[in-house]
């Protein structure tokens, strides 16, 4: 019997609630990433001013940072001196999975441009779901665009639900995982895929079918676009998205 939601804690788990407070952690390496996941998350740009803004702490505390990022060919500036996101940040991203990249790719390829949306394999980290490589269709003239490195909390989106659904209910609940075990999870179990819409972004919907393959992080293979502009069934949509997902599975050997 699961325990119910009073007996767990009332405290939402966000991923901040869910890091761990340890004096021993580099304050100043915890302030270096959090700046390249605040430039991850930028529509554009970001002056110095505005960074240290939202790192929290005073200019010169973030340009020290930004200097070392630099250094290591993580962030640069353009003509106007704000930061952006480097090149060398890509060969890291590279490394990352690199097998299930090589892998998903011809099939996020074939399902962007099969279904003009954009198709993305997402992974879990055990706190969030977070985008490893997405593939835009080729004619998408109004797709939802979600870039590599997006994060959303695991228990919204249908990549989120879809990953959720590799456990039992008896499963989850013996994990030290947070959060609750929802009938959209069983459903997902159920059928094979997920579907979710409006809850990560409003007026957006997803798709996604699990992948679970042998030592790789637990992933799904998804496709996300405007809730408007879509008339295909989803349930089609998953039965496809599970085929790809075999197919990526078939590809690593699993």
């Amino acid at each position: 019997m699961p325990p119910s939601s009073a007996e767990r804690s009332a405290v939402p788990k966000t991923a901040e609630t869910a890091k761990p407070v340890d004096s021993a952690h580099s304050q100043t390496l915890s302030r270096g990433i959090r700046l390249l996941e605040v430039l991850a998350e930028a529509p554009g740009p970001m002056t110095i001013a505005e960074l240290a803004e939202a790192l929290g702490v005073h200019r010169s505390i973030a340009y020290r940072i930004l200097r070392t990022l630099e250094d290591h060919r993580l962030v640069t500036r353009d003509e106007s001196g704000r930061v952006l996101p480097a090149p060398g940040l890509a060969a890291l991203a590279r490394s990352v999975q690199r097998d299930l990249q090589t892998a998903a790719l011809p099939e996020l390829t074939a399902l962007a441009n099969e279904l003009s949306m954009s198709a993305l394999v997402v992974v879990w980290d055990h706190r969030e779901c977070i985008t490893l490589v997405t593939v835009e269709p080729r004619d998408g003239q109004a797709t939802v665009l979600q870039r590599p490195g997006t994060r959303h909390p695991l228990g919204l989106g249908a990549p989120g639900i879809a990953i959720q659904s590799t456990y039992t209910e008896e499963e989850w609940y013996a994990s030290d995982v947070p959060g609750d075990y929802r009938p959209v999870v069983a459903e997902a179990r159920r059928t094979g895929f997920a579907t979710s819409h409006d809850e990560v972004i409003s007026g957006v919907s997803s798709v996604a079918a699990p992948l679970v393959v042998p030592g790789q992080l637990r992933a799904a293979v998804a496709v996300v676009y405007a809730s408007a502009a879509s008339s295909l069934d989803p349930a089609l949509m998953g039965r496809r998205l599970v085929e790809a997902a075999d197919a990526i599975k078939r590809a690593l050997g699993a």
